[in-house]
């Protein structure tokens, strides 16, 4: 959510409401998300939302696109696929234009689409998106941490596996059921992680930074027991923990950490100078392994939602 809500807007402002983008929506609305990175310094709409953004019509996804006097100026995305939690949006508004209420629209019209039960993200926490916030009468909901280290120092140990277990490689086809099945038992607390599906994976799998080489997977015999699937933004010099998870019947058995070790480690043989992860600020064991690791928190991404 980013946006500067302070006066009255000028033209003819009009709001629509789409199902799926077409080719030249999406293009004109993907231009509008990296001018306001370009502005902001991060995107204002997460992964998941961009990928959404193509590939025709998503259960539960809607676009709406915000224009004046026929221009593109703002965007918001609406996902209703958790069968509890409200809807999850993601707003924004193209810098020049802000100041002029449109946030304050596509919120309004947020809140009107899904029968004023949402949730929003404001990633990077701004105040203008914090005051945006609070004018939809919004409260501060969820804080997600991302978090980073060096690599270019990094002396972690040779990861010892629990007994029984081996580590390989991801293949692709081959290893995507047994994937997506530990995936939803170890992330079933968390709505949009524990939810992908095999579009989703593979609309990842179809991404140029997808790389199986860097996507570890852990069996005990036959049985896929964890995972850290790892990710390289080469222009930001980045790598990532991209995905982290261990099979309810696995946990607190080391396991994460070695996987943590063994993606770093690759990482830094990948030749990336800073490592990053994101993590719920309420996850206190999670957060308490990866201060032991080294990271510290470098920004913070918060979701504001309706009372309930």
């Amino acid at each position: 959510m980013t946006s500067d809500d302070t006066a009255r807007t000028h033209g003819s402002r009009s709001i629509e409401t789409y199902s799926a983008l077409s080719t030249e929506q999406t293009e004109a609305v993907l231009e509008l998300l990296a001018d306001a990175a370009r502005n902001d310094g991060q995107q204002a709409v997460s992964e998941q939302g961009r990928l959404q953004l193509r590939g025709g019509p998503r259960e539960g996804v809607s676009h709406l696109l915000l224009t004046v006097d026929g221009e593109l100026v703002g965007y918001a995305q609406l996902e209703d696929t958790d069968p509890v939690e409200a809807p999850a949006a993601e707003l924004v508004v193209r810098p020049v234009q802000r100041g002029h209420g449109h946030g304050r629209a596509l919120g309004s019209a947020l809140l009107a689409v899904s029968g004023k039960r949402l949730r929003v993200w404001a990633h990077g926490g701004h105040p203008a998106a914090r005051h945006l916030a609070q004018v939809l009468g919004l409260t501060l909901f969820r804080e997600l941490r991302q978090m980073r280290r060096s690599l270019t120092d990094l002396e972690l140990p040779q990861p010892v596996l629990p007994a029984g277990l081996t580590v390989r490689t991801f293949v692709p086809g081959q290893d995507d059921g047994a994937w997506l099945a530990v995936n939803a038992a170890a992330f079933a607390h968390h709505p949009e992680q524990g939810s992908l599906t095999q579009r989703d994976l593979d609309d990842r799998k179809a991404e140029p930074w997808f790389d199986p080489a860097g996507f570890f997977l852990a069996f005990r015999g036959d049985e896929l027991v964890g995972f850290h699937w790892t990710k390289v933004h080469a222009e930001e010099g980045l790598g990532e923990v991209y995905v982290l998870g261990v099979a309810p019947g696995a946990q607190g058995s080391g396991l994460g950490k070695s996987l943590t070790t063994i993606g770093l480690r690759h990482l830094a043989g990948q030749g990336v100078p800073t490592a990053m992860l994101y993590v719920d600020a309420d996850n206190k064991a999670a957060v308490s392994v990866y201060e032991r690791l080294g990271f510290v928190t470098h920004e913070t991404d918060l979701m504001y939602r309706t009372e309930t």
